[in-house]
């Protein structure tokens, strides 16, 4: 097979994972809304319902990363606050500044952003990370040594981090490291 024709292999295979994904999440919202279940398989399927929702976001990953690869990514541009692209419903994330209207994808962007912040976190390992939102430009901190080279990209360890530079660069942005901050021009 020629390496032209992977990223269209890797896009066939996350479009074709969906089908039987839906159909694993479908299954266990059905058994969520019925209420019949005892606590035990409750919890079991919460489990089930959480990591489909888990494998599809690595789905939607992977599927852009391919078509980036492949020159077929068609982002849908849609304006949006860079302040409110920034946030995360993770605690572990904190959201300061003042931010800018931009035209960008906002959902690859803002995916890119949240596991830009989660990597530093879970690498660093850092209790927490702040985004510092000043219009274009958002700095991400603390970004430790340890946390750096998979945040960045140069380690292949995070998946979420490697999609990230793609599509931020991909857009027209930069990611660069200065000492412990990662500066993110969108």
């Amino acid at each position: 097979m020629h390496d032209s024709h992977f990223p269209r292999l890797v896009s066939l295979a996350c479009h074709d994972l969906r089908t039987p994904l839906a159909t694993v999440y479908g299954f266990a919202r059905t058994l969520t809304n019925a209420g019949e279940l005892d606590e035990r398989s409750a919890r079991f399927v919460a489990m089930i319902e959480e990591a489909s929702g888990q494998m599809t976001e690595l789905l939607d990953d992977v599927g852009v990363a391919a078509r980036i690869a492949g020159g077929r990514w068609e982002p849908v541009l849609r304006e949006v606050d860079t302040l409110e692209l920034a946030q995360s419903s993770d605690e572990r994330v904190v959201v300061e500044g003042i931010g800018a209207v931009i035209e960008t994808e906002v959902d690859a962007v803002g995916r890119a952003l949240d596991a830009l912040a989660l990597a530093a976190v879970r690498h660093g390992p850092a209790e927490r990370v702040t985004w510092q939102v000043d219009g274009h430009e958002l700095t991400l901190s603390p970004v430790t040594t340890a946390a750096a080279p998979v945040v960045t990209g140069s380690e292949l360890r995070d998946l979420g981090a490697l999609v990230a530079r793609l599509v931020v660069e991909e857009l027209g942005g930069s990611l660069e490291l200065d000492g412990e901050t990662l500066r993110v021009r969108l």
